[in-house]
């Protein structure tokens, strides 16, 4: 009987999970979904009213300061930023580089007095750190996601830091929504899945009831979360601060980096494969850049509102999840930034540097944005837990100008600081600065307001910016954003979900909603909910090209067999090298390929920096098939060489091929809709839907063929690189010419 009794038991645990340690751990398990109390309490158990509003003092008409006194706000931040304990591996994703940053002159004087803004004789030592947000520190690079851009200024007056993103705004208006946000874009608790995606139900869940985040999810949605490079984004300050100038006049300031090279993105089958193939691709691409000279750059630029035009706008310029569209308040551009060390290693300066929004300079300060106000808290909060209370003694994160203080002790403490250690002293060591000698100043803010939880009127209003938004796309960022948005929901499972966010997107545009539930299976909508007036602001990658058309630090990937030409392929190299961008010799094997007149292992070879499936198509701007008959038979007898030009043509990549090349596309590769070169005798040039072919390319071609990035030029490489600069042709894909082929 025991034993009868014995194997029931044994098949209930096997069918249930049922052990007597998950019985133990029953006693510390709680189901929300019970409804153990009536509804949210803090953790000392007094039920909590508002759990979406920082206490404020405001008169109810616009943000004021958020009160430290408020206990629910500190604890939920508190306890989110100590969710996690170092760990010995797992950190975020990031990447980092040394460089400076220098104003042009001394224009911002006007909005400011800080010397990092308006002395144009300074050069002042920057640390960047660029990462995802979502997964962790073995995620891939490349995943759909929101990039953190943030720079860290040694400054003579103390270090400034902008924690800023490569999107303009945020998902939340108030700091006290940062815990949920998070939480929800995190894998699920349940299962740990998904790792660096936000394609789950418990994100669309969150923003389909939380409409203040439909601008955000528009550009996280964009081709601007898959970005081809950090050295090709943009990055923003998103919060509102302020500048003071030496009359003690306060203005509203966002802060803008615009790349050198024009902001440029991957296409999503190109990042989702990528991911597999080279997860650290951002990282090895900082580093080959400024390894290879070719400097990341960004200009420096600053939208500022007088504050007596503070309430001009249809909009409240303290909330983060809304833009100054630049119509109403141009940028100005007063400095730029170069990064031209990379780190000596990785740990100590990439993993410990630690950033602080509420580390500014004398003539910057801080305004009422509510996101501001608590991130300020948070991001010191979270570094003592991360590194300890003496974080900002760590190499890369103390300052170059003087430290003094009486702050002492505590875990890690490296400085030993002799005599006395209070203020005021009998020897009047350490005291404060006076203003006037260059001690910090805050601006008198007069405030008048009752202590209350509330958003301001112009706070509800969640969805004429990301109106805005789309409205601004060309059609292809358009219908990449409908694929987006076709492939997170399709990956949610809960029709809850997907319908609700479906039923959101109708706010926004009528057949923007309508395509994306027709694709997932969403609630299909009769008529839109609000109108869409169709306005637009400069918020499209392509506003934002470089104004002289440059090749610098792409890509190009040479495609050779055995029987290549040489000469050829030489030439090339040296043409395109004068622009700064790299070239790579993809062979059937790594090491030497013999051009045509030497025999195959014997002869005088040339080497190959990679084999066809070493390296895709993938990692490359750009495709090149030089000449040679024997070197053209051989690639098509390859199916692999075959899928890299395909796969390169399916991602809007520029292509070109030259003599026996040309045949080769024409033959094996056959692409659909595009006029290649005829006459193989001729260099005449022929450009087709970023596919440029020659017929041949001899020493005279190459004597008469310089370097010229414009539209129009005579010349292979000419016209080559000016398809290149011009990143991807977007034609190709508006044509329907990508879906016509697989790859």
């Amino acid at each position: 009987m025991s034993s009868a009794i014995g194997s029931v038991k044994q098949a209930l645990v096997s069918a249930t999970g049922q052990t007597a340690k998950v019985a133990d751990l029953q006693k510390n398990t709680i189901d929300p979904a019970s409804k153990p109390t009536k509804g949210l309490t803090t953790d000392h158990g007094v039920f909590i009213s508002d759990t979406d509003n920082w206490l404020q003092a405001t008169n109810g008409a616009r943000p004021g300061p958020s009160l430290l006194e408020d206990q629910i706000a500190r604890e939920k931040i508190m306890r989110f930023d100590h969710e996690r304990i170092p760990e010995r591996v797992v950190h975020a994703r990031g990447a980092g580089a040394h460089g400076y940053f220098k104003v042009y002159d001394d224009k911002a004087k006007k909005y400011t007095y800080a010397p990092v803004l308006t002395d144009p004789s300074r050069i002042t030592p920057t640390f960047v750190r660029f990462s995802t947000v979502q997964g962790s520190r073995g995620s891939a690079d490349t995943v759909r996601d929101v990039r953190g851009f943030a720079t860290k200024f040694y400054t003579q007056e103390g270090n400034w830091d902008i924690v800023g993103n490569n999107i303009p705004v945020f998902f939340i208006q108030d700091a006290i929504k940062f815990p949920d946000i998070i939480h929800a874009v995190k894998p699920e608790p349940h299962n740990e899945v998904p790792q660096g995606q936000s394609a789950h139900n418990n994100f669309w869940d969150f923003v389909g009831l939380q409409p203040e985040s439909a601008h955000m999810v528009m550009w996280a949605m964009s081709d601007r979360a898959i970005p081809r490079s950090y050295r090709m984004m943009q990055g923003f300050g998103v919060n509102t601060y302020t500048l003071m100038n030496a009359q003690g006049e306060r203005f509203f300031v966002k802060f803008h980096w615009i790349p050198e090279l024009g902001v440029h993105s991957l296409m999503w089958d190109e990042a989702l494969k990528i991911g597999g193939q080279d997860p650290d691709f951002h990282r090895k691409d900082l580093e080959e850049a400024i390894t290879n000279g070719a400097y990341p750059k960004w200009f420096f630029g600053i939208q500022v509102i007088p504050e007596a035009r503070e309430n001009d706008f249809d909009f409240d310029i303290l909330d983060a999840t809304k833009i100054w569209p630049e119509e109403l308040v141009p940028v100005e551009i007063i400095g730029e930034m170069v990064l031209n060390r990379t780190v000596d290693e990785y740990f100590p300066e990439v993993e410990q540097v630690a950033f602080c929004t509420a580390h500014v300079v004398p003539g910057i300060g801080f305004s009422d944005d509510p996101l501001l106000q608590g991130r300020n808290f948070s991001y010191f909060d979270t570094q003592i837990s991360r590194l300890g209370v003496n974080w900002q003694q760590l190499p890369i994160n103390r300052p170059v100008c003087p430290v003094l203080n009486h702050h002492r002790d505590g875990a890690m403490q490296h400085k030993i600081t002799k005599d006395l250690n209070y203020w005021p002293n009998r020897r009047s060591i350490g005291p404060p600065v006076p203003t006037t000698e260059g001690g910090y100043a805050e601006y008198p803010e007069k405030i008048q307001a009752i202590k209350q939880r509330l958003r301001s009127a112009k706070f509800q209003e969640h969805y004429n910016q990301a109106q805005l938004f789309y409205n601004s796309l060309t059609d292809y960022e358009k219908a990449h954003l409908v694929s987006a948005l076709s492939f997170e929901l399709s990956h949610c499972d809960d029709p809850v979900v997907y319908q609700t966010y479906t039923k959101l997107l109708n706010n926004i545009d009528f057949n923007l909603a309508k395509q994306v539930a027709i694709n997932v299976g969403g609630v299909i909508p009769e008529k839109p909910l609000r109108e869409n007036p169709g306005h637009t602001t400069r918020v499209s990658q392509l506003a934002f090209a470089p104004k002289e058309p440059t090749i610098k630090s792409r890509r190009i990937a040479i495609l050779v067999a055995d029987g290549f030409n040489l000469g050829e392929v030489e030439a090339l190299r040296a043409a395109f090298k004068a622009g700064m961008a790299t070239t790579w010799i993809i062979g059937p094997r790594r090491g030497t390929v013999y051009p045509a007149g030497q025999e195959v292992g014997s002869g005088k070879g040339y080497s190959a920096d990679h084999h066809y499936e070493g390296q895709r198509s993938t990692m490359f701007d750009a495709i090149i098939i030089p000449s040679g008959a024997k070197h053209a038979q051989a690639l098509a007898e390859s199916g692999r060489a075959i899928h890299w030009v395909r796969e390169a043509f399916g991602h809007c990549k520029a292509i070109g091929a030259l003599g026996e090349g040309v045949a080769f596309l024409r033959e094996a590769v056959q692409l659909p809709g595009v006029e290649l070169a005829s006459n193989l005798n001729s260099d005449n040039v022929t450009t087709s839907y970023g596919v440029v072919t020659a017929g041949k390319y001899d020493v005279g071609s190459a004597i008469a063929d310089t370097l010229t990035i414009k539209q129009g030029e005579k010349g292979f490489v000419s016209n080559f690189a000016y398809e290149l600069s011009k990143h991807r042709c977007w034609e190709r894909e508006k044509d329907g010419l990508v879906s016509k082929v697989a790859f």
